[in-house]
């Protein structure tokens, strides 16, 4: 059985992104790029809000991406190998390979995945990440603190969910970067 896990980057007070959307606060110096690749490698499916593949999209082309160092080449590779599935009620269709566009959040699918596939899955977005927090499936957590404060915008985690968790790694990484990794133990 595979693992669900949400791995995101958050800024020091619990937000994923700013109040107009942006994350140009967490970009990722090569340290942090290369940890990012060790943690995704095992990962064979993402699934992903509308907002969130719209940004990842890039990564089919990489040699657009401004900077592109190996480890930005590498998680290039890693991303296009990697089945998708994108949630999007105003995308009619999906421009990169091996992904697939569903309407609508079905929690029973997420769990017959994760019963059938060989590899991890990953969630990622806020808006669906809340609805599978909400819906038990996520496994682990884990969480890239960065040494930033936004203020506001929007959160990592959804509201009124109460989970109990053990912790399964923690440890400094890149320029400041905290690395947290927990367990659901519901």
């Amino acid at each position: 059985m595979s693992k669900l896990i949400y791995f995101t980057p958050m800024s020091l007070d619990g937000f994923l992104a700013g109040e107009t959307d942006s994350m140009d606060w967490a970009v990722p110096d090569r340290e942090v790029s290369a940890f990012i690749n060790d943690r995704t490698r095992p990962v064979g499916t993402y699934l992903y809000g509308r907002k969130i593949y719209e940004a990842m999209k890039v990564w089919e082309t990489p040699e657009v991406v401004p900077g592109l160092t190996p480890e930005l080449m590498e998680f290039a590779r890693i991303w296009q190998a990697a089945d998708k599935i994108v949630y999007s009620k105003s995308l009619e269709t999906v421009s990169t390979p091996n992904t697939r566009l569903e309407w609508e959040f079905d929690p029973q699918m997420v769990r017959d995945l994760k019963a059938q596939l060989p590899h991890d899955i990953s969630v990622d977005g806020a808006n669906l990440a809340a609805q599978v927090i909400r819906a038990g499936l996520v496994d682990e957590y884990e969480l890239l603190v960065v040494p930033f404060m936004l203020g506001g915008g929007t959160q990592v985690l959804p509201d009124n969910v109460r989970i109990n968790l053990e912790l399964l790694d923690e440890r400094r990484i890149g320029n400041g970067w905290v690395y947290l990794r927990y367990r659901s133990r519901d």
